[in-house]
Order: C-alpha cells, then sequence, then structure tokens
C-alpha cells in the first residue's frame, strides 16, 4: 500500500515541480518559450490532458512570447513576423481547448467555466491579428496558411469561448474575411473550401460578384449541376453585364440544346442593354440555333451598323441566307433564291476577310453561293481550297 502510494505521489510532484519551474520562468520576463515547452512535455501524459492549471500556464506562456515580439515591434525592432503571427494563432487554439475543458458540465450538468470571461475578453482584444496573419500569408501566396488563419477569425463566431459576442451580426468584417477565405480555397483549387464560408462571404458587396464566380467553378468541379446552373443565375441577375455569367449560363443551355432558356437569358440580357455586342450576339446565334432565320438576320445586322468589325456575326448572317434557300421550292422560287445567295455572298465574303484562317466555315458556304450564282472564276478558286 505505502509502495503504491509512493508511486502515485511520485509523478505528482514532476507535474508540481515542472508548473512551479514555468510559473518562475514567466515572472523572470524571459525564456517564455521553455515555460511552454514544460506545459507541453506535461501535456504528453494523458494523465495530465484535463488538468486547468498546466493549460493555463501553457496560455500565459504563450501570450507573454507574442507580447514580447509585439513590444519590439512596437519599438521598430526588426521581428519575425511570420512568428508573431504563429503566436497569435497559437494563443487563441490553446485558449479554446482551455475554455473546453473549464467549461464541462458537473456532476449536476451545470457548467461553471472559471476562465471564460478573462479569457474571451482578452483574444477578443488580440483577435484583429488573426485577420492580419491571414493577410501576410495572403500576400505571401500561402493560401492554405491564409486560409487557416481566417478560418480561424470566422470560427470564434461559434467557439463558446466567445459566448455574447454575436460577431456575425456585430463583427462588420466578417463578410470580408469569409471573402478571403473563399478565394484562398478558390486559389487552392478546393472546392469544398470554397464553398465553406461563401454564404458568410456574400455578405461583402464590394467582392460578391467574384465570390458568385467562385461559388460557381466550385459546384460546377463538385457535378452539382443544378446548383452550378443557381448561382450563375444569381450572378446574372445581380450582374447583368459581367462577362462571367451572362456567357457561361448560354454555353450551358446552347450545348444541352435548351435554346428556348437561352433566348430567355438573352432576352433578358437585352432588357438591360439593347446595344450590348455581347448580348447581340448571343441573340443572333440562339435565333440561328432555332431556326429563325429572319430574326437572326434582324439581329445580325443591328450588330453590324454597331460594330461591323466583328467576324462571327457576318457567319450567321450568311448562313442564316443559306438556310432561308433551303425552305424555299427551288421551281416556283427560283428568283427569290438567287436572290438570297446574292444577299449572302457579301456576308460570308466579309467573314473570309475577318476570319482568314476558317476555311472549314466560309469555303463550303461561298462554293455554295459561287456556283449557284454562276461565278465561275471564284468557284473555281474556292474547288481549288477545298481540294487542297
Amino acid at each position: 500500500m505505502a509502495v503504491s502510494c509512493v508511486m502515485m505521489s511520485a509523478p505528482m510532484s514532476a507535474q508540481r515541480k515542472q508548473i512551479g519551474e514555468a510559473r518562475t520562468i514567466l515572472k523572470s520576463g524571459k525564456d517564455f518559450d521553455k515555460a511552454e515547452k514544460l506545459m507541453t512535455d506535461l501535456l504528453k501524459d494523458s494523465t495530465n490532458q484535463q488538468n486547468l492549471r498546466i493549460y493555463d500556464i501553457w496560455l500565459q506562456s504563450v501570450e507573454k512570447q507574442y507580447l514580447a515580439v509585439n513590444e519590439k515591434m512596437y519599438i521598430k525592432e526588426k521581428v519575425d513576423t511570420t512568428t508573431f503571427f504563429n503566436l497569435a494563432k497559437r494563443m487563441f487554439t490553446v485558449a479554446e481547448r482551455l475554455d473546453s475543458i473549464d467549461a464541462k458540465p458537473d456532476k449536476k450538468g451545470v457548467s461553471h467555466p472559471e476562465y471564460r470571461k478573462d479569457n474571451a475578453a482578452k483574444m477578443n482584444g488580440y483577435r484583429p491579428n488573426i485577420y492580419y496573419g491571414g493577410a501576410h500569408h495572403l500576400k505571401k501566396g500561402d493560401f492554405k496558411t491564409a486560409f487557416e488563419f481566417f478560418e480561424m477569425y470566422l470560427d470564434c463566431e461559434r467557439q463558446p469561448l466567445f459566448e455574447g459576442y454575436d460577431y456575425m451580426y456585430k463583427d462588420p468584417k466578417m463578410g470580408e474575411v469569409a471573402y478571403w477565405a473563399t478565394y484562398c480555397g478558390y486559389r487552392l483549387n478546393d472546392p469544398v473550401l470554397v464553398l465553406r464560408h461563401a454564404a458568410t462571404a456574400q455578405r461583402d458587396e464590394q467582392k460578391l460578384e467574384y465570390t458568385l464566380q467562385y461559388m460557381a467553378e466550385a459546384w460546377d468541379k463538385l457535378d452539382d449541376d443544378s446548383m452550378h446552373i443557381a448561382t450563375l443565375w444569381q450572378g446574372f441577375k445581380k450582374y447583368p453585364k459581367s462577362n462571367y455569367f451572362f456567357p457561361r449560363l448560354m454555353d450551358v443551355y446552347n450545348s444541352r440544346g435548351n435554346y428556348k432558356l437561352a433566348d430567355s437569358v438573352a432576352n433578358e440580357a437585352l432588357a438591360v442593354d439593347s446595344l450590348n455586342e455581347l448580348f447581340l450576339f448571343a441573340k443572333s446565334t440562339v435565333m440561328l440555333n432555332m431556326k429563325k432565320y429572319d430574326d437572326c438576320l434582324k439581329f445580325s445586322d443591328k450588330l453590324i451598323e454597331i460594330n461591323p468589325e466583328l467576324p462571327d456575326v457576318y457567319y450567321n448572317a450568311g448562313l442564316a441566307c443559306l438556310n432561308i434557300t433551303q425552305k424555299m421550292d427551288p421551281r416556283k422560287q427560283k428568283k427569290q433564291i438567287l436572290k438570297m445567295y446574292e444577299k449572302a455572298r457579301p456576308y460570308m465574303e466579309n467573314y473570309r476577310k475577318k476570319a482568314p484562317d476558317e476555311l472549314d466555315k466560309w469555303a463550303p458556304a461561298l462554293y455554295r453561293i459561287y456556283f449557284n450564282l454562276n461565278m465561275g472564276k471564284q468557284f473555281d478558286e474556292i474547288d481549288k481550297l477545298l481540294k487542297k
């Protein structure tokens, strides 16, 4: 029995000794990292992992290291900025661990956290440096570490340690920090990280357009078709003139042959800006796809009038003319057919001038036009090009 007591008291004595040493170091004003090591060594023993005193001294040792570096920065001494921010991050980790043990309910199921109020007040004061730590690593291009800092800043909202601080409603930086976390996820090519804080990131109106872009790409990578399209629509409704949302919505619907929905997108866009070149070209293309060739010509001509330098609109118009001839009766409408070939000719010749490398598109069209208009010299030239 006596031997057993000695065996039990030996580790307790060692523990008390190390705690005492750490307290002495903390009072000395230097070597605070040694006090931290004494505590982390104690925590390697599972019997110590619920000991509040050890966590409290560990937190004090990290805080004193942090404050020592902060003081050097204040008097403009050269310091390792990364170390400073890492100390801030470590402080929060230790404080949150301490609180989780401190707040464990007693036998009656009641929680009486002893350290929470003071530690929460202190950590709340240090919290801006968690954000600046994220910004520091963001500038260095270390997106993984930057994300960890930004997430720690945001995570304070759900930590019991900060109960009553209501960061989500009272901290105006939450949206901005969530945006940077979302951006880091995007740069890390990790769609799960992109979406983790995207709802909060949407509070940042100034960067909302980019947030929605990152979200759309994330849903696309996760093969969530409905959320991808819903996000594109959200972005298009908010930013109809953005070069991102409108073209991608049109591509989604056109690639699936859903031309009615593509047309509805084009119509919404033109209602915002009836002279927008991208919108007019999209409308011209969807009219061609829907076999509404007269409408295709109408919107193509409108766009050519605004900007005569765009190659593809000439192709749309020329192809519309050729497709109209296919619907005509060659026995009853021979003159109208020839007129339509005459109409198609300048469109396709213009397209050839502006896109000479697109031979596979303009050569077969011009072959038909020159053949039907009996233009021997021009026909022979195209015939040779096609035979090559």
